[in-house]
């Protein structure tokens, strides 16, 4: 069974830091990339990072590039995005998700990354900034 737990949100103040940690369960870490999208209430899901450690690929949203850094341990099957600078409108639920590595490849970045596309799932992880 596939399972991808993300741990880390929280409350903070603007400018702030946090960091969100993906634990990766009952796939081959190495053939999937893993994404970060966030929700917002009343929005739709937005990409925000995906990163391929096997092809040292990472691509980012142009509202987070420069505030947050995603990164994998792959010993650990686990990936985590640093995020610094925060601000309110950081303000959402997380989530990770599985995506194979064959479909990243092919995409060079991460607008072209649609939901759909991933495998599977966490359950998701509040964070709320105040200003």
């Amino acid at each position: 069974e596939v399972q991808l737990v993300e741990s880390g949100g929280g409350l903070l103040q603007a400018g702030g830091s946090l960091r969100l940690s993906c634990e990766v369960s009952g796939i081959n870490f190495e053939d999937y990339a893993i994404g970060w999208f966030r929700q917002a209430l009343g929005k739709e899901r937005e990409g925000v990072s995906c990163i391929s450690s096997r092809d040292s690929i990472a691509y980012y949203a142009d509202n987070v590039k420069g505030r947050f850094t995603i990164s994998s341990d792959d010993a650990r099957n686990t990936v985590y995005l640093q995020m610094n600078s925060l601000e309110p409108e950081d303000t959402a639920v997380y989530y990770c998700a599985a995506i194979s590595r064959v479909v990243f490849r092919t995409a060079h970045s991460l607008r072209v990354l649609a939901p759909a596309q991933f495998e599977a799932w966490g359950q998701g992880t509040q964070v709320t900034v105040s200003s």
